[in-house]
């Protein structure tokens, strides 16, 4: 598999504060891969660099070989990287079809706008159900979903999610992953920042582990859920 994104000793910040540094990584075509550690390690940090909202420091971020540039989150979408933030950031007094329109952001998006939202409303029925529902009367699990469909309404190659399961019932987290699974499936690369690694794992193949800014593992899935660090860190075991 061609490589899609590749972090290379990236260092972010905010003001005097370093919060991510001396970060490597790289994501190829067709993955899922997680992206785990405790609150306050990076990990929204560096979604948000990839995704052009915070400027690098230092290092290299590129896609496909190219270098990404700082701060310009517009051509990150471009490109075809799509970000669903943590706490679904939705726009309460739209309906849950306009939220999910707004993603559709570039000319090629617009284009497939229908097509897309007939497959988000297939991967999602409740949300069919409730297109014209104001999304700030959803219950957290429905406003998350219409967050992953405001993704793939940009017909993202890579789709970076941040938490997916924060804040949800297990009934719910569940289905929210059985759902990610079907979207990689089809075609679709998944980064998924997630504090339940359990979750984290069972859909993805490999992953990474960020403490204090830095990768302090990174393995299969197989290696990571053996390591005696990550049993006691993150599994309770």
């Amino acid at each position: 598999m061609s490589t899609l994104l590749r972090l290379e000793g990236v260092e972010i910040g905010y003001g005097d504060l370093t919060a991510v540094h001396d970060v490597s990584l790289e994501i190829r075509a067709g993955e899922a891969v997680a992206l785990i550690g405790a609150n306050g390690a990076g990990k929204t940090t560096t979604l948000r660099a990839i995704s052009g909202l915070l400027p690098i420091r230092r290092g290299v971020i590129e896609w496909e070989g190219e270098r990404l540039p700082g701060g310009r989150p517009a051509e990150s979408v471009a490109r075809g990287i799509a970000h669903v933030p943590e706490a679904r950031q939705l726009f309460p007094s739209m309906t849950v079809r306009e939220n999910l329109e707004l993603g559709a952001a570039t000319r090629d998006a617009r284009a497939r706008q229908a097509q897309t939202l007939d497959w988000v409303f297939q991967l999602f029925p409740r949300l069919a159900e409730r297109r014209r529902q104001l999304a700030g009367t959803l219950s957290g699990g429905e406003q998350q979903m219409c967050a992953i469909g405001r993704g793939l309404m940009a017909r993202p190659r890579l789709l970076m999610l941040d938490e997916p399961s924060l804040g949800l019932a297990p009934v719910i987290v569940r289905a929210i992953f059985e759902n990610l699974a079907a979207i990689n499936r089809a075609g679709t690369t998944l980064f998924v920042v997630e504090q339940n690694v359990a979750r984290a794992l069972e859909l993805s193949p490999r992953g990474y582990v960020l403490e204090n800014g830095t990768i302090a593992i990174a393995g299969t899935r197989d290696e990571l859920l053996s390591s005696a660090h990550v049993k006691q860190a993150y599994l309770g075991l």
